[in-house]
């Protein structure tokens, strides 16, 4: 269980958080349709996520999945959380207590397993690098794989904190 490896995020330049909120905003405008790509890929890719969504558990055609309201509306709340992250970046204590959340309910209330957020913030990277290509340079690349692991860091201190033993 990867939980027992607690991993440190890298520091956030100011520069690189410039250059995740420029695009983040392209990302955002779109914020629906790029969750549901990021929610569907991460269900393809490991179905086994699926287990915590009695909702859409069986579906298995990505075309059922991304008419499924109560996928689109999962979607908008994890990107609604990632956009009040990255809005956030340089309020270390806000970042941190929304990340808190996401953890403590995930931990306690839906009891997901935590590795599942490492992957889903690296099939997040791949679908915004697909999707944004233009965008996502080197140089945002670099900053974002800093932000995924931000967001592990802090949902998965959540779990230590809530006694987490699955």
């Amino acid at each position: 269980m990867e939980i027992e490896r607690w991993e440190r995020s890298e520091e956030i330049s100011d520069a690189e958080k410039k250059v995740i909120q420029e695009t983040w905003s392209r990302v955002y405008a779109n914020c629906e349709d790029v969750g549901v790509s990021i929610l569907i890929r991460f269900f393809v890719n490991f179905p086994s996520a699926k287990q915590y969504f009695s909702q859409f558990k069986h579906m298995k055609d990505p075309l059922e999945m991304e008419g499924s309201l109560q996928l689109r509306k999962h979607a908008r709340r994890v990107m609604g959380a990632i956009n009040t992250v990255v809005e956030n970046l340089d309020d270390s204590e806000k970042v941190s207590s929304v990340l808190a959340l996401v953890g403590k309910a995930h931990a306690l209330k839906h009891k997901v397993e935590p590795i599942y957020f490492k992957k889903l913030t690296g099939v997040m990277l791949e679908v915004i690098a697909e999707e944004f290509a233009d965008d996502f340079t080197p140089e945002a690349h670099g900053a974002w794989t800093k932000m995924r692991s931000l967001i592990y860091t802090h949902v998965t201190a959540a779990y230590k904190e809530v006694g987490w033993a699955q």
